[in-house]
């Protein structure tokens, strides 16, 4: 049997474990830093201030415009209000949200984490936050490296305290959704808001204070599963943050450079300032290719152009590009742009198809439903003069904010009747009073006479009449006999 020995040459301090080193951002000014200000702004805006946003839906209804009321299981968007039966809205969403998700990376691959993804939004207020009162790079750096002065201290600590304000906010603006907002603001000004409350917002701000603060480039890199589903989903023709490596090579000085061209040698763009990499949030070289910790917020694009504007070179040495122009460049031939293709139409073809379908069904919905539950065991009882007997379980919706009356009949099978435990008939059908914004349970009983001699199985037929508009509802299910 052969052995396999232990080299004695191995040094025996590799470490099993490297931390990430920590990356010190440098400010940057340009296109793809203020389109990130902007939706900065609209994002950190809307999830702020929307809970405060009012919508009258009449007397006795909550008038928050967007509010997730778990007490009455219901979900207010504005003019629209989900139902836990409607629960295929909330699957529509999750597929919309998966398409617009799958064709921004069709399109433009992570462009959703570079200017969207609430990490990056956060993570970009923090940024602010700390230049703020630490300085920009080359400050932060050398005060890091440096010994705890007075300014050191009294620098972290107001960076520290805004940090957890915001944080704060943040967490406290994830709760406001599920309550009314101004009284829950009123109970946490006044200490007296539930436990469940605080619990959520000391989670909520611990949360962001950790990763937006700390973790920044390891949540996208290391924690987030979208770099990797991605990286699988992009093609060659998704515009990507492209070193354009064709004009960029053979990198070197800015002086060096210039002696080489005039002496007719070949010499690239890249004057290798590295400034790129500085501006990078997760200190990435795009010059070395894609990379798993490009996040495409273009922050790299501006950086460089900046360079070029100063030696008077062409801008976008950096830029949004395909893998197809490269090889084009190369080849002397003129990019393209294929942005219409198969994948691209697919998603959004589904996007159009899935956001028609809830649309219509929105528009179309009325305002009552009911269903139905057959009793599974027994399925059916022969009373005592021979009639054949089913149990089910009526559940009658009210939309509306007004108590409503509505009457319960079968239209099949012939000859059945009806009867609901503990309602009275008038004229033969039974009468029903449901609540406003209310679901009604009924135990109801149908009976089919022997004479009828029904069939093993066929088809039973509710309908729901409102007593006062005469809109009617159906619900069917089986009757079931020997």
């Amino acid at each position: 049997m052969t052995q396999i020995h232990a080299s004695n040459d191995l040094p025996e301090d590799i470490p099993l474990y490297a931390s990430a080193p920590k990356v010190y951002p440098q400010s940057v000014h340009g296109t793809y830093r203020r389109i990130k200000w902007i939706l900065l702004f609209i994002t950190l805006g809307i999830y702020y201030f929307l809970p405060f946003v009012r919508w009258d839906r009449g007397p006795d209804a909550p008038n928050q415009a967007v509010l997730v009321d778990f007490a009455h299981r219901k979900f207010y968007f504005f003019a629209i209000e989900i139902w836990p039966q409607e629960v295929y809205y909330v699957t529509g969403l999750l597929i919309l949200a998966a398409m617009v998700l799958f064709l921004m990376n069709a399109l433009a691959g992570r462009v959703w984490c570079g200017y969207l993804c609430p990490q990056t939004v956060w993570t970009d207020l923090f940024f602010w936050t700390e230049r703020l009162f630490e300085g920009d790079r080359r400050e932060r750096m050398h005060n890091d490296a440096g010994p705890w002065t007075a300014r050191r201290v009294r620098q972290k600590v107001l960076k520290h305290t805004t940090w957890l304000l915001i944080a704060w906010w943040t967490g406290g603006a994830w709760i406001l959704y599920f309550n009314d907002a101004p009284t829950i603001v009123h109970q946490l000004a006044t200490f007296q808001a539930a436990p469940a409350a605080l619990i959520w917002i000391v989670l909520l701000t611990s949360s962001t204070y950790v990763l937006a603060g700390f973790m920044r480039e390891q949540v996208c890199v290391y924690m987030c599963p979208w770099p990797r589903i991605q990286a699988a989903l992009t093609d060659e023709n998704a515009l990507n943050v492209t070193y354009r490596y064709d004009r960029g090579e053979p990198r070197t000085s800015f002086k060096k450079s210039s002696v080489l061209r005039a002496h007719g040698e070949k010499a690239g763009d890249c004057v290798d300032c590295g400034q790129c990499v500085a501006v990078c949030p997760t200190g990435v070289d795009i010059r070395n290719g894609p990379n798993l910790g490009c996040i495409q917020c273009g922050l790299c694009i501006d950086a460089c152009d900046s360079v070029m504007k100063k030696i008077d070179r062409p801008p976008r040495l950096i830029a949004y590009d395909t893998d197809v122009n490269l090889g084009r460049r190369l080849a002397g031939k003129t990019p393209v742009y294929n942005l219409v293709r198969s994948r691209t139409v697919f998603y959004a073809a589904v996007i159009a198809l899935v956001g028609g379908v809830m649309l219509v069904t929105l528009i179309g919905r009325q305002n009552m439903s009911v269903n139905v539950m057959h009793d599974r065991n027994p399925m059916f009882v022969r009373t005592a003069d021979g009639s054949i007997r089913n149990a089910l379980t009526a559940h009658i919706v009210n939309r509306e904010s007004a108590t409503r009356r509505f009457t319960i009949q079968v239209e099949r099978p012939s000859g059945a009747a009806i009867s609901v435990i503990g309602v009275g008939e008038t004229q033969g059908a039974p009468i029903i009073e449901v609540g406003p914004d209310q679901v009604r349970e009924l135990r109801v009983l149908v009976t089919v006479p022997s004479s009828a001699n029904p069939p093993p199985s066929q088809q039973l037929a509710f309908k729901i009449t409102d007593v006062s508009t005469g809109s009617a509802v159906t619900a069917t299910d089986n009757f079931f006999a020997p």
